[in-house]
């Protein structure tokens, strides 16, 4: 079987009413992503950065996966797929994907501020005050910007053995993440579906400006 691999970004679960990464102004929901999304925002506010995420959280409960999601699904019966995303939801794997890798960690999931290796699931709120068994408190299962990214040697060796690359929903600009189309082997077929694409069709490239919905149905009509 041929070797598909998918990059999913923030555009992936748009339709299933996750705001996208953030809005045009550069805040996300009404903070500085700084605040919310980095070491130095934890340290200096956490009950800020545990209420952001625990809202996030809420709305990840409250929505389901769509239609791009079930499609990657159906691409299982004929082809090996292996999907790296950047998004933090579990959506991928609610449609049923089996092999997913989360680049920049998982909402449902919390990690000891002690050992990053410590993790467990969690779907309710997280406050302070709430200690894994040595004490240490809980914090988002989340890379966070200037943290580094573990799995990336993962997400490297796994492209590197596609046949084929398709990404979806990035705007392919978000570095570590970005330089992963770079590790697929040379002449592999590239994909590309984004609304608003940062980069136009080449010989081994095809662009399908359009939502995850559309454009993945028509990417799988292309295969």
């Amino acid at each position: 079987m041929k070797h598909i691999v998918i990059l999913t970004g923030a555009g992936m679960s748009a339709e299933s009413g996750l705001k996208t990464f953030r809005d045009a102004n550069g805040l996300w929901e009404g903070h500085n992503v700084m605040e919310v999304a980095s070491p130095e925002g934890y340290h200096a506010n956490p009950e800020l950065v545990l209420e952001f995420y625990n809202q996030r959280r809420k709305q990840l409960l409250a929505v389901e996966p769509n239609a791009a999601h079930f499609d990657l699904v159906a691409l299982e019966r004929d082809y090996k797929v292996s999907i790296i995303t950047q998004n933090v939801d579990d959506l991928h794997e609610r449609a049923g994907s089996s092999n997913v890798l989360h680049l920049h960690g998982e909402l449902l999931k919390v990690r000891s501020t002690n050992n990053e290796a410590l993790t467990k699931s969690w779907t309710s709120d997280l406050n302070l005050g709430d200690l894994d068994d040595n004490g240490y408190q809980w914090r988002p299962h989340i890379v966070w910007f200037g943290e580094a990214v573990p799995l990336m040697d993962q997400a490297i060796a796994i492209c590197s053995t596609a046949d084929i690359l398709i990404i979806i929903g990035t705007s392919m600009q978000v570095y570590p993440a970005a330089s992963l189309m770079h590790y697929v082997p040379e002449k592999t077929a590239t994909f590309y579906i984004d609304p608003n694409p940062a980069i136009g069709s080449t010989t081994q490239l095809t662009v399908i400006k359009d939502t995850a919905t559309r454009g993945v149905k028509k990417c799988i009509s292309l295969l």
